[in-house]
């Protein structure tokens, strides 16, 4: 017998209420209702419908993304958690668009993939899962080390592991921390981007600026600096070469300098595709840097300068977290 609440509103929908409308087999079950009673509702134009092998949405329309969520832990089962690409969408991280949904269990849950819903079995399962109602997410540095194997642009890695930091949710040594505690697949190219976020990069063009600098031998930039004097704050440019009082910004950047115009320095913006092209030596490429050349537009700016020397003492330039 189907049981029912004060309201008079039978038991499945009022357990289904709490998990988005999402309901297993089981759990409609232990609320009274028949294998067959469960057929009736998910027949064609029932009041319910089937998102996964035994686990059922009590409405009808377009399951909404919480509802595929739920419903991929429905799925994998008790102390499981969303992983990858889902969680850090959840977390707040830009990442590029997927229907898969990337579930962790316990390593002697036999659980297989199906449908949306990728299972990783797993020794390592998270001690302290985050939540979201009864939504659990794997934590941002662990999503990051999930997602990276689902991911072939390498530009999509650098922006998400990128934006993870630059969020706050976690630190470089929280991901080269996931990354130590066991092998992975795509492990090498995780590894080089952090590399490159610890170096202050945060964004996949910065990353291509930085390439471009290490081939063609020149000077290492600060990037991302927050050049202050004083109290004040001056600009963060993508690259800041101190000793040279240079730096580099796309031209929106360096269109709303602000104060940065008024102090001295010259901005490097590149006129069309960088292209580097090998110095005699790097002196040579040293002393070279701060010239416009063929691919580059150079324009000194005005007002008082703020010396490399200052930078280099940290009185005016201090390193972006």
């Amino acid at each position: 017998m189907v049981t029912r609440d004060r309201s008079g509103r039978p038991a499945p929908e009022r357990l289904a209420a709490s998990q988005y409308g999402v309901i297993t087999r089981a759990e409609a079950g232990q609320c009274g209702l028949t294998p067959r009673m469960v057929e009736h509702r998910i027949r064609p134009g029932g009041p319910w419908q089937r998102l996964l092998p035994g686990v059922y949405l009590t409405q009808t329309g377009e399951p909404g993304r919480e509802q595929l969520l739920m419903a991929a832990l429905c799925h994998a089962g008790e102390g499981s958690m969303v992983t990858g690409l889902a969680a850090l969408r959840r977390h707040g991280v830009s990442v590029p668009e997927t229907e898969v949904v990337d579930v962790l269990v316990p390593h002697a849950r036999r659980r297989s993939s199906r449908e949306f819903v990728v299972v990783h079995r797993t020794t390592r399962m998270p001690a302290t899962p985050w939540a979201d109602g009864p939504i659990t997410y794997a934590p941002p540095a662990r999503a990051v080390a999930d997602a990276v194997p689902t991911m072939s642009r390498l530009d999509d890695v650098r922006a998400v592991a990128a934006g993870t930091v630059q969020r706050g949710l976690c630190t470089v040594a929280d991901l080269a921390a996931e990354l130590a505690l066991g092998p992975r697949r795509d492990a090498g190219r995780l590894r080089g981007v952090l590399a490159e976020v610890a170096d202050g990069i945060r964004s996949p063009a910065e990353a291509d600026l930085r390439s471009l600098i290490r081939r063609g031998g020149l000077p290492a930039p600060l990037f991302n600096a927050r050049l202050h004097r004083g109290q004040q704050l001056l600009a963060v440019p993508d690259a800041w070469w101190p000793a040279r009082s240079a730096r580099r910004a796309d031209p929106p950047v360096a269109a709303r300098a602000g104060p940065l115009q008024r102090a001295g320095p010259a901005t490097v913006r590149s006129a069309g595709p960088l292209e580097c092209r090998p110095a005699p030596s790097r002196a040579a490429a040293g002393r070279a840097m701060p010239r416009a050349g063929p691919t580059f537009t150079a324009r000194s700016l005005r007002g008082t300068s703020l010396s490399g020397e200052q930078a280099q003492q940290g009185e005016s330039c201090e390193l972006g977290s």
